[in-house]
């Protein structure tokens, strides 16, 4: 199987020079994501299948959803497919309704998903929260893993802030607030930081 691509390699060297990530990166090697799915709708509608759910789990309902849709993911498929075909995927009713808001506010031209690449990322953020159901972690996902914005936080994930505890070697996670202030001292790296914090929590024990 090919491996993910490396990104960040800036940033990779930055944080292998650092006393707390350094023997962190020399045990898990460089950053690696999976490919930009490319379609935007494709990729919110995505991450809002996987919001809440386990990866296995996740990856699992994803691929019924598609095969509902008979493997065409647009907002006028989502729009035109029974509801019960689509619940029947494994779609919670919630889930159902922040997908169809997504279809409705694309086709619409409410969302200008074409637009978001050139966008900031406070003004990608700020476009996606107007779908029910996509809050601030969904957009920041969006950014880190499709846009491949180089500094993105997401101070509201609690694994990115259990890694980190992990890394400096406390007892307990900080909290949001703590999280962002340390984060300061990583610009314009933090993307890079948050995927190493999701590793630390799979390789280091709590505590240090």
């Amino acid at each position: 199987m090919t491996k993910a691509p490396v990104v960040w390699a800036p940033a990779v060297e930055r944080l292998r020079a650092d006393p707390a990530f350094g023997p962190l990166v020399e045990q898990v090697g460089p950053v690696r994501l999976r490919p930009p799915r490319g379609d935007p709708f494709q990729s919110l509608a995505a991450a809002i299948v996987y919001q809440q759910l386990a990866g296995k789990a996740a990856l699992t309902i994803h691929g019924r959803v598609v095969q509902a849709l008979g493997g065409d993911v647009r907002p006028e498929t989502v729009l035109a497919a029974p509801e019960e075909a689509l619940r029947g995927a494994g779609l919670s009713r919630n889930k159902l309704a922040s997908i169809r808001d997504l279809a409705e506010k694309t086709a619409n031209g409410t969302l200008r998903l074409g637009d978001l690449p050139a966008m900031e990322d406070q003004a990608v953020v700020d476009h996606l929260v107007q779908v029910r159901g996509v809050g601030r972690w969904t957009a920041e996902m969006y950014l880190l893993f499709d846009l491949r914005r180089p500094d993105v936080w997401p101070v509201g994930d609690l694994g990115v802030r259990a890694g980190l505890g992990r890394v400096l070697g406390w007892s307990a996670p900080p909290t949001a607030q703590e999280t962002e202030l340390i984060g300061i001292g990583y610009r314009p790296f933090r993307s890079a930081v948050a995927w190493f914090c999701w590793r630390a929590v799979e390789v280091l024990t709590p505590g240090g």
